[in-house]
Formats: structure tokens, C-alpha cells, sequence
């Protein structure tokens, strides 16, 4: 069950992703997480990547395709992941080919958010200081339900960041959508709706691809 997530900044990729992963016993893989992780900790490539994550650009994909490899080799991951951030560029994902030759195609699940919802949404968010679950947004949410963390805002959840990240997804992920859209085993979700809705629409497209039994598509 190996599960890539491609939208907007804000579209819902790390709520949606996060309870998937929890229904279905397998690991939700953020690279924002990893990389936000490192920066905190001040770790090498924490240091390396600091400036480009404070000014909403993307990691450069060699970096990143490291990353990602090597988690994708630990343990946990064997039986399936969620993929939240990675691809986001035309070589990302050809390497995540490569990086899955032998484990099956990806399922492609494809966030559909309007762009006006998009920025409402981050600069209203909170997100959990142990975990990174982020917020429902209801009004008398004080702390996660996940591990009872206290919510907080993301440093770079602020409006000119946030546009930046935009102008950047429309540069370089938005055309994985064409990318992945001819294959059979890519879904487009409205995310525009409740989100108990966007995640029963998560699972049956999921279960829907995994069902047909379709083949790799590259």
C-alpha cells in the first residue's frame, strides 16, 4: 500500500495523510517533517537546508531523493507509506521510480483545493509541537488528540511565505498532476469538502486502485 499525495500547500495532504497512515498500520513519511526535524535539531543537513525552508523554497532534489531513500529502507515502511511531500518536481518522481522498482506502482491521491480556501486555511492553522498532527480547527481544540501536544503555528505559515510556497508549487509539482494523470492508479479528490468526507473519498480510491490490480504505469 504505497500511497503519494500530491496538492497545494495547505490542501490537507498532512491531516488526510496522517489518518490514513493511522486506519491502516503503516507510516505517514513527511519530508517538511524530516526536514523542519532537522533544521530543530541543528543536524547537517538541518543547516543546509534552514534559509531555503524560512524562504518557501524546495529543497534541491538530489538532497531530497537521499532523504527519502533511506527512509523509505527503514523497517516500518516494507509493507507500505504515505507520501506526503515528496514527489514535487518531474525528476522527484521518475527517482521514485526507480527508488520502488520491485514494490509496485504508487497509488496518486490528488488534494483539489481552490487557491482562496488554500491560504485561508494556513494562516489559520495550528499545528501539534510533539507530533506535527495538525489542527481540526475547531474552535475549543486545545490540545492533539494524537498525543495531547499543545498547538502552535508554523514559522513559515505566514502570508508572503505562503505565496512564495504557491508560486512554487505551480512551477514545479503542479505538472506532476499531468504527469501522474493518465495512469491508472492516479485519483483526484475534491478537498474542498468536510474533512470526514475527503477522507472516505481517501480510502475508496485507494482500495479502488489497489482492487484493480492495475500494473505499474511506467
Amino acid at each position: 500500500m504505497n500511497v503519494v499525495l500530491v496538492g497545494l500547500p495547505g490542501s490537507g495532504k498532512g491531516t488526510q495523510g496522517a489518518q490514513f497512515a493511522r486506519r491502516h498500520g503503516i507510516p505517514k513519511i513527511s519530508t517538511g517533517d524530516m526536514l523542519r526535524d532537522a533544521v530543530a535539531r541543528g543536524t547537517a543537513l538541518g543547516r543546509e537546508v534552514a534559509s531555503t525552508l524560512d524562504a518557501g523554497g524546495l529543497v534541491p532534489d538530489d538532497m531530497i531523493i537521499r532523504v527519502v531513500d533511506a527512509r523509505l529502507q527503514q523497517a516500518d515502511a516494507m509493507a507500505g507509506f504515505v507520501l506526503d511531500g515528496f514527489p514535487r518536481t518531474l525528476p522527484q518522481a521518475v527517482a521514485l521510480d526507480g527508488l520502488l522498482e520491485g514494490r509496485g506502482a504508487p497509488v496518486v491521491i490528488y488534494l483539489e483545493v481552490s487557491p482562496d480556501v488554500i491560504l485561508d486555511r494556513i494562516l489559520s492553522r495550528r499545528i501539534c509541537e510533539s507530533c506535527g498532527q495538525a489542527d481540526t480547527g475547531a474552535p475549543t481544540t486545545e490540545y492533539c488528540a494524537s498525543c495531547g501536544g499543545g498547538f502552535v503555528k508554523r514559522a513559515d505559515d505566514h502570508v508572503d511565505v505562503v505565496r512564495r510556497r504557491v508560486v512554487a508549487y505551480v512551477e514545479n509539482t503542479a505538472p506532476l498532476v499531468e504527469w501522474y494523470r493518465d495512469g491508472p492508479t492516479f485519483r483526484a479528490i475534491d478537498g474542498n469538502q468536510p474533512l470526514t468526507d475527503v477522507a472516505r473519498a481517501f480510502d475508496a480510491a485507494v482500495f479502488d486502485c489497489m482492487k484493480s490490480g492495475h500494473p505499474p504505469f511506467r
